[in-house]
C-alpha cells in the first residue's frame, strides 16, 4: 500500500522558512517523480513545484520561484519543499504527490498517481 506522509507545516510569521517533508512507501521511490500542490481556502489545488525521478530537474509555479526548493533524497524516500519569504497568500494546504516513471513531472495534477493527506501552512502577517 502507497503512502505519501506529510510534516512540517504549521504557524509561521511572513518571512518564515519552513520545510516541508513528505516520506514515501509502500513503492520505489526512485521510480516517481515527485510534485507539492497546494490548495487555499475557497480556490482551487494549484500546482506548486515538481522534482524529476533523479533530481536532475525541477518546476516551479511562478509565484514561487526564487522562494521555494524542491529537493529529494531517494536514499531515504523523502521529497522536501523548502520554503523562504513567506507570504499571507502561501497559507494553504500543502500536499505531495507521485507520479510514475516521469521525466518530465508535469504540473498537472491529473498526472499524478498517489497522493498525501496534506499539511496546514498558516503565515501569519
Amino acid at each position: 500500500q502507497v503512502q505519501l506522509v506529510e510534516s512540517g507545516g504549521g504557524l509561521v510569521q511572513a518571512g518564515g522558512s519552513p520545510r516541508l517533508s513528505c516520506l514515501a512507501s509502500g513503492l520505489t521511490f526512485s521510480n516517481y517523480a515527485m510534485g507539492w500542490f497546494r490548495q487555499a481556502p475557497g480556490k482551487e489545488r494549484e500546482f506548486v513545484a515538481a522534482i524529476s525521478w533523479t533530481g536532475g530537474n525541477t518546476y516551479y509555479t511562478d509565484s514561487v520561484k526564487g522562494r521555494f526548493t524542491i529537493s529529494r533524497e531517494n536514499a531515504k524516500n523523502t521529497v522536501y519543499l523548502h520554503m523562504n519569504s513567506l507570504k499571507p497568500d502561501d497559507t494553504a494546504v500543502y500536499s505531495c504527490a507521485a507520479r510514475l516513471g516521469a521525466v518530465e513531472p508535469g504540473n498537472s495534477a491529473a498526472l499524478y498517481a498517489y497522493w498525501g493527506q496534506g499539511t496546514q501552512v498558516t503565515v501569519s502577517s
